[in-house]
């Protein structure tokens, strides 16, 4: 397991410099939402935020197959003029955050986009870099970086 509260922190420390009040957090289901909520609810972040699911967005069917997450994107608030952080879990080949960018742009266009990620696993097949990373790892692409909330609250950060 690694030490998800050093990442948080460090990931905290960095968005803390980053926010005010034209500021938007987007959690990308599922992973990212999970970091979203923890943030918000252990670091007391005042800030507005919504999730967004990027099953449709996807280009890579062929090998994930066409599967809706059960949670749909949720924004409430106004994205045009805002300063949209993407929030994901882990990132490695940039796929998921390009996707996460055009379901944030079906809903108008913020004045920026950053992404913020708990781990970067390096391998990107795109040119998509987080701003904010809580910290790196160099695992190989048969394992895994699962993100949880365990029995106390807290949140779990392990390789599978």
């Amino acid at each position: 397991m690694l030490d998800s509260k050093l990442l948080t922190q460090s990931l905290v420390s960095q968005l803390g410099e980053a926010l005010d009040s034209s500021s938007l957090l987007v959690g990308i289901q599922s992973g990212g939402v999970v970091v979203l909520e923890y943030l918000i609810e252990k670091f007391d972040l005042d800030v507005a935020s919504a999730s967004v699911d990027v099953s449709f967005h996807r280009d890579d069917f062929e090998i994930r197959g066409l599967a809706k997450s059960k949670k749909s994107t949720s924004i409430q608030s106004n994205i045009e003029g805002r300063h949209v952080i993407l929030v994901d879990d882990v990132v490695q080949s940039g796929r998921t955050a390009r996707a996460a960018i055009n379901e944030i742009y079906d809903f108008g266009r913020p004045k920026s986009v950053r992404l913020a990620v708990l781990m970067d696993r390096g391998g990107r097949e795109l040119p998509i870099e987080p701003q904010f990373i809580g910290g790196h790892i160099d695992i190989p692409n048969t394992q895994k970086i699962a993100v949880r909330w365990d029995a106390n609250k807290d949140l779990e950060v392990y390789v599978t």
